[in-house]
């Protein structure tokens, strides 16, 4: 007895040993594409995607500490321009940018998540769920008590990012159907910054990335779904949107090898982990 409890402990043990040598060197795979390399990589552009390209970016300079890469914000407006006139070698937009955009710098795009864009309120807000000719008449100013849609009797506090922002964009042509957005918004700078601005104010309401929601804020129940991953995945949750990283023409050099990375199968991996979801 004791010894087929053996033979059979042996067998499992092995059959992990030989599951984590063919992940191990999945992954090793994913980081040789930076064997050799040396070299200093510059991206910019939109909010959401910055959590994916720091862990990419950690990761890949523990591999290889020769590969200098450094991320910056500034919104999907930012991220092409910028990429445009070659002033970074990668740009990101939470957006695809407009056929203008491609033609006059000949923009080359990569795909690599989906995302949501979902409104958010304090967690201690009651008016956790609207309609969309509510959400759009709050964002137009039409709205503008919380006792008007289930809350406290107090002013609304809205919260919007600049025009240059994909994630503004595509929650103006989606969730508020090109609406009126009302000039009183407080403008924030990124994901980040409205995520704190709306988890200090209990009277707030702002929108975020569906892939930056934590539990410092309430996901906004839109017509009876909730912007969740899920919800995205399956298409019931309708303010969707891709995230893009683009270069001025053809990637080389380091740009082509991070993107690469981004949709090898490590990279999905980090764009899963930090709440978005894989195209791959």
């Amino acid at each position: 007895m004791r010894k087929n409890i053996y033979l059979v402990s042996i067998s499992i043990l092995a059959a992990v040993l030989l599951l984590f040598s063919a992940s191990w060197s999945f992954a090793s795979g994913d980081f040789s594409l930076f064997a050799g390399q040396k070299g200093a990589l510059r991206i910019a552009g939109g909010t959401a995607h910055i959590p994916v390209m720091k862990e990419a970016a950690k990761q890949i300079i523990n591999f290889n500490p020769k590969i200098q890469i450094s991320i910056a914000g500034g919104g999907s407006g930012l991220g092409i321009k910028q990429a445009g006139e070659g002033l970074v070698d990668i740009g990101n937009a939470g957006r695809k940018p407009s056929d203008k955009e491609i033609h006059k710098y000949n923009l080359k795009l990569l795909k690599w998540a989906v995302d949501g864009v979902g409104a958010v309120v304090h967690p201690e807000n009651k008016a956790q769920s609207l309609t969309s000719t509510q959400l759009q008449d709050i964002y137009s100013g039409k709205i503008s008590n919380w006792n008007e849609v289930g809350g406290v009797d107090r002013k609304i506090n809205l919260y919007t990012r600049d025009e240059a922002s994909g994630t503004r964009k595509v929650f103006w042509k989606k969730a508020l159907a090109k609406g009126v957005m009302s000039a009183k918004a407080n403008v924030v700078v990124s994901n980040g910054a409205m995520k704190t601005a709306v988890a200090g104010d209990p009277f707030a309401i702002g929108f975020v990335s569906v892939g930056n929601m934590d539990g410092s804020v309430v996901p906004v129940t839109l017509d009876g779904v909730a912007p969740t991953l899920d919800t995205v995945r399956s298409g019931e949750y309708k303010v969707t949107r891709g995230l893009y990283s683009l270069t001025k023409g053809e990637p080389s050099g380091l740009a082509k090898l991070f993107l690469d990375f981004i949709v090898s199968p490590t990279g999905q991996q980090i764009v899963a982990d930090k709440g978005f979801i894989p195209v791959r």
